[in-house]
């Protein structure tokens, strides 16, 4: 039998909590029945900078429930860092972990699965969804372009696969040793490289609560995965210059030719919509080059990425 560790950020979820540990302690139970998972198994709540009573609700469940963990974070740095910290705190007392979040989307029903697959050898399994049908229109084509879009500038993801995967200790310890401020988990565990499978599941609807990936956050994360992972942009960038210049020079010879035969026009609108057209492409890429050196400005200071406030084992 394993030390089985679920890890599940939260932030603001004191509405699905109560639900969400009932679930978690039934389905670690019947794990241990089955010899899936043995006595020191535990499920860890880390708690993001919360602000409503979701830590006073974890600390609740730690007195009253022996597989209850809750970590606490010193102020709000997002679902990555609070993932990350749960995963490492951890790393020293499982033999495998699993990150799920807080909402129980994910099929907790497939967890036998991942520790099946890891008992074969396995360092890493990806929960990967079979189909889309619970996502709206806008989000299920967007996650696809996202996905097409990572692909196509090189970074190795794995399709449909969001933070719900096993990792063995093993490649626990080696995913802290990537230091990088700006994370992107799903494109930071594929590089680790030991043997992986997956699991296939269905999400299910968020039974209480809201969603904490608006829009805004959805755009922001997709913008990190991309810039984290790839300087194809920056090239790009370049294959436009390059292009433009290419254009400018077919333009001069037109206004040469046109200006010789007799044929110049006087207009301004040509020259509007070419100075507005050079303006946008000029404001973009100097848009898209600030990027990458903010990310830059952000590792060189090498600041902690979170600080721990409390944990409770």
């Amino acid at each position: 039998m394993s030390t089985v560790y679920l890890v599940i950020p939260c932030y603001n979820e004191e509405a699905v909590l109560p639900e969400t540990v009932k679930r978690l302690t039934d389905k670690l139970q019947r794990m241990i029945d089955s010899g899936r998972a043995d006595e020191n198994s535990r499920f860890l709540l880390v708690d993001d900078g919360s602000k409503d009573k979701t830590w006073e609700l974890i600390t609740g469940f730690c007195r009253e429930n022996v597989y209850c963990s809750g970590l606490k974070l010193a102020h709000n740095r997002g679902h990555q860092n609070a993932l990350l910290a749960g995963l490492l705190a951890a790393k020293d007392k499982a033999d495998c972990a699993i990150s799920l979040d807080a909402d129980l989307q994910d099929d907790i029903e497939v967890l036998d699965q991942f520790v099946d697959k890891f008992h074969e050898g396995c360092d890493v399994v990806y929960g990967v969804r079979n189909k889309r049908d619970t996502d709206s229109f806008f989000k299920r084509s967007t996650a696809r372009g996202f996905y097409k879009v990572m692909h196509i500038l090189g970074v190795d993801v794995v399709y449909d696969h969001a933070d719900y995967r096993l990792m063995s200790r093993r490649a626990l310890d080696a995913l802290s040793e990537y230091h990088e401020v700006n994370l992107f988990l799903r494109g930071i565990v594929p590089l680790i490289g030991y043997r992986s499978d997956y699991v296939f599941y269905d999400r299910h609807e968020r039974f209480a609560g809201e969603s904490k990936y608006p829009l805004k956050k959805m755009i922001s994360f997709a913008l990190d995965g991309i810039t984290s992972f790839s300087v194809k942009p920056l090239k790009l960038i370049s294959n436009l210059g390059i292009l433009i210049s290419c254009l400018s020079v077919l333009g001069l010879l037109y206004a040469l030719i046109s200006y010789f035969t007799g044929n110049a026009v006087a207009g301004w609108t040509a020259i509007v919509c070419s100075i507005w057209l050079l303006g946008g492409i000029q404001l973009l890429c100097i848009g898209v080059l600030g990027g990458y050196i903010g990310k830059i400005y952000s590792e060189v200071k090498a600041r902690p990425r979170y600080r721990i406030e409390e944990f409770l084992p």
